[in-house]
């Protein structure tokens, strides 16, 4: 969009106009009244204020030159992105809209044979132009486990990770630990009532199945708090 121009003063109201138009004035009485010293100091004022006159006006037109001045536009760049990795970026930016997935987990989506089969150089264009929180993706992945399933702080950090499960770096499964809201007492609670119900399970063989590593993870305490709560 051009600038405006701006908008100079009529010549008669100018500083300079009138200092030189009141110099002209003395001067010529000065030259009435044969005084040649007014006279001089007349003259030297005036070329003094000619001198400031030139500057100005050089200064003005300068300035509007630049306010008038057309913005030069930036050449378009050409889009040569193709369809393939156009059509591959947005199904990445759904993948992590709908399912917060991990980056590695949409590389492997996009280029499954189960998955959407495209190529790899696509599904790396798409992963590096969609446009994602992969901390945040990782905090809500582990929300909902944590809703759904009931797991453990431990047992949804390492399906975070995982290279079977979601995939992400360690540090995003860290964030989303450390800002996950979750009741891990009422977690250990469900579980212990799906054994129960489900397998018909020992109060003890629950408490035991809660604090395993190669179970449900869940702290001592947590798991004494579950199966206290048993009915």
């Amino acid at each position: 969009m051009a600038k405006k121009d701006k908008v100079k003063k009529p010549i008669y109201k100018r500083w300079w106009f009138v200092t030189i138009a009141v110099i002209f004035v003395i001067g010529t009485i000065a030259n009435l009244g044969d005084t040649e010293e007014v006279a001089t100091d007349v003259a030297e004022e005036t070329e003094e204020v000619a001198e400031e006159v030139v500057e100005e006006v050089a200064t003005e037109e300068a300035s509007a030159e630049e306010t008038t001045e057309e913005p030069v536009e930036e050449e378009a760049v050409e889009d040569d992105v193709s369809t393939e990795f156009k059509s591959a970026l947005t199904k990445a930016q759904m993948y992590s809209d709908t399912m917060n997935m991990s980056k590695a987990g949409l590389f492997d989506q996009l280029t499954s044979e189960y998955g959407e089969q495209f190529p790899e150089d696509a599904a790396q264009y798409a992963i590096d132009n969609v446009e994602a929180d992969w901390n945040e993706n990782a905090l809500k992945s582990a929300e909902s486990y944590s809703e759904t399933m009931h797991m453990s702080k431990a047992a949804i950090f390492d399906q975070l990770i995982s290279e079977h499960g979601e995939q992400f770096l360690e540090e995003e499964a860290q964030y989303a630990i450390d800002h996950i809201q979750a009741d891990w007492n009422e977690n250990a609670l469900q579980k212990a009532k799906t054994y129960q119900e489900d397998m018909s399970m020992s109060v003890e063989a629950v408490r035991d199945q809660l604090v395993s590593e190669y179970g449900e993870q869940f702290t001592q305490e947590e798991a004494d708090y579950a199966v206290s709560n048993l009915e």
